[in-house]
């Protein structure tokens, strides 16, 4: 049975163990890394996953954790009221999430450091995949009016296609819909909710181009984006990913040069990647989270940025002179500016990676080696190297895939179906799931590479992808059914919603908040506060949660003291704390 069959259900009974899929990606994923290591050593460190870990919620099962952190608040920005993703990704991201916590310990007991034990939990997991929209929600000069614009950016066809499209070219925007009968200025206004759906989760499109497509067969829409260069696929009901997806590939580099000297001892107190040196030459989410990641665990990150800064540090809301959605993903980076259009500029790469412990980077497919900077020529300069690439396809899709952004991959991945009850129309999740999920599949790739050079004195190139992350996400198959206790309730004050136990028994639910039978259960609990029903279902041991709808409040709620940072006179901004603890371990 696959990871994917086993975790995936309709109507899940309460879990004795909140956290048991999670453990499965952890589990699989750590086998993955530990078949790259020559002497099948198979002693791992302690380690945990929990479900509420140190935030102070009553519940902490999948979708517990995504209603209390603000994963079902972003998700349904888009569809106007917040909604549960119906596939486990926060257990997936958690699992990510674990394993690179144990192979952050390996690496570490590898360089003679103590043993160290580690854990995370899924509030941990989601709170990390909220990370831009929690730096926005915080930001000093954001304030977006409540219940603003939604929409989603999938649009249907005269004869009923789904279709997501994508370009990042503004041009290729303005042919496509030339070529659909638009006129300029109407296609205009879309183009910036458009690219913005990355950003702000909703897409608010202009009713003219909706008009547009559903005028035309899906066939006409095809070619239009295809003499464009827009890339249209056509989202399915199937929730399964492409057979045979490995997370990661990794392959040894073609030298092992002499083992060199020992590094300098490191404090007992420091991280794990303490004295690990990434450089990190990358865009949009994928690779600089990647980067962000390896920064949390220790290691120093040094950012390659076109001359005058990568331009997304201007995209708003704007604090301090730098975009938070931006900062938020590259704080505490060194950078360094190189044109790598010049041979200068590529030069000085070539030499930042010469004395650095991995490379990272989310080109194009092939720019690598037009730029000179592909594997081989790296190897041939440092063959220690960790070369770490990631795109949005790999090559699942074939030599021409469509542009690798987040949402193809969510459709082409099966997510789009998979993540959308089997009532809703299938359609990606404005959220950027594979774009964070990605990035930390990315990361703990990075570190495969690392230990495997521990045991081997070889580099490796490592290579990952959107869709290989997709795939990672359990799901069953056959599209989600929620019953109306699944969905977020309202209460006299806000929104509820029960935690596993809880929706898997209906009929105690419905005694302990005196409601008379499991169908008046949602509207008894209009009558009193969230509070006053949370109190009460924990004394009738149904612990359920809060649903958040203003991530702002999460730098101020004590509950998430521990799992949150606010906003400081360094970074203006509220973001997760480091998802991971790291304690010695102590012989008993």
């Amino acid at each position: 049975m696959s990871l994917s069959e086993e975790a995936g259900t309709t109507a899940p009974s309460a879990p004795t163990d909140p956290a048991r899929t999670a453990r499965a990606v952890a589990g699989a994923l750590l086998d993955r890394t530990l078949d790259a290591l020559p002497d099948g050593d198979r002693d791992l460190p302690a380690w945990t996953v929990g479900g509420a870990g140190p935030v102070g919620i009553d519940a902490g099962d999948e979708r517990a954790a995504q209603a209390a952190c603000g994963v079902m608040h972003v998700h349904g920005r888009a569809t106007g009221a917040p909604a549960p993703l119906t596939a486990e990704y926060v257990s997936a991201v958690t699992g990510v999430l674990a394993a690179q916590g144990v192979t952050a310990a390996l690496f570490a007991r590898a360089q003679g450091r103590p043993p160290l034990r580690t854990g995370t939990s899924l509030a941990q997991g989601a709170l990390l995949t909220v990370t831009q929209y929690l730096a926005a929600a915080t930001a000093p000069d954001d304030a977006p009016p409540a219940g603003g614009p939604s929409g989603l950016a999938t649009l249907v066809t005269a004869d009923g296609a789904r279709v997501e499209i994508e370009t990042l070219d503004p041009d290729a925007w303005a042919g496509f819909w030339s070529r659909l009968g638009v006129p300029p200025r109407t296609a205009g206004r879309g183009w910036l909710p458009f690219q913005s759906r990355f950003g702000t989760a909703v897409c608010p499109l202009p009713a003219e181009l909706r008009t547009a497509v559903l005028a035309l067969p899906l066939e006409a829409v095809c070619q239009a984006g295809a003499a464009h260069g827009v890339s249209v696929a056509e989202v399915g009901t199937a929730t399964a990913p492409p057979p045979g997806l490995a997370p990661w590939t990794l392959d040894p580099a073609p030298h092992a040069p002499p083992r060199p000297p020992a590094a300098t001892p490191l404090d007992g107190d420091a991280p794990p990647l303490a004295g690990v040196r990434v450089v990190e030459s990358a865009r949009r989410v994928q690779g600089p989270l990647a980067g962000h990641v390896l920064r949390m665990l220790g290691a120093e990150v040094v950012r390659v940025e076109p001359p005058g800064g990568d331009p997304l540090r201007d995209l708003p809301p704007v604090a301090a002179g730098c975009s938070v959605r931006f900062s938020a993903l590259n704080h505490g980076k060194t950078v360094v500016e190189a044109d790598l259009t010049t041979r200068r500029g590529r030069a000085a790469v070539a030499e930042l990676a010469a004395g650095a412990d991995a490379f990272v980077h989310n080109w194009a497919p092939g720019k690598d080696r037009v730029l000179g900077l592909d594997a081989e020529a790296l190897h041939a300069l440092h063959p220690r190297l960790v070369y770490a690439s990631a795109s949005g396809f790999g090559t699942a899709l074939g030599p021409v895939p469509p542009i690798g952004t987040d949402y193809l991959a969510q459709v082409h991945g099966g997510l789009a179906a998979a993540l959308r009850p089997s009532g809703e129309p299938p359609a990606p999740s404005l959220m950027t799931v594979t774009d964070v999920l990605g990035g930390l599949v990315l990361a703990q790739a990075v570190l495969a590479g690392l230990l495997a050079r521990e045991r081997t004195r070889r580099g490796a190139r490592v290579h990952s992808s959107l869709l290989s992350a997709a795939a990672l996400v359990p799901r069953s198959g056959r599209r989600a059914v929620l019953s109306p206790l699944d969905h977020p309730l309202p209460t006299a004050d806000g929104l509820l919603y029960l935690g596993a136990r809880a929706r898997s028994r209906p009929g105690e639910l419905a005694r302990a908040v005196g409601a008379h039978g499991a169908d008046a259960v949602g509207e008894r609990l209009r009558s009193r506060t969230t509070e006053a029903w949370l109190a009460r279902l924990r004394t009738a041991g149904l612990p359920s949660v809060a649903v958040r709808t203003d991530l702002a409040g999460l730098a101020g709620d004590p509950a998430f003291a521990r799992a949150v940072l606010p906003p400081d006179e360094h970074l203006p901004y509220a973001r997760p704390a480091a998802p991971w603890t790291f304690t010695e371990e102590t012989s008993a």
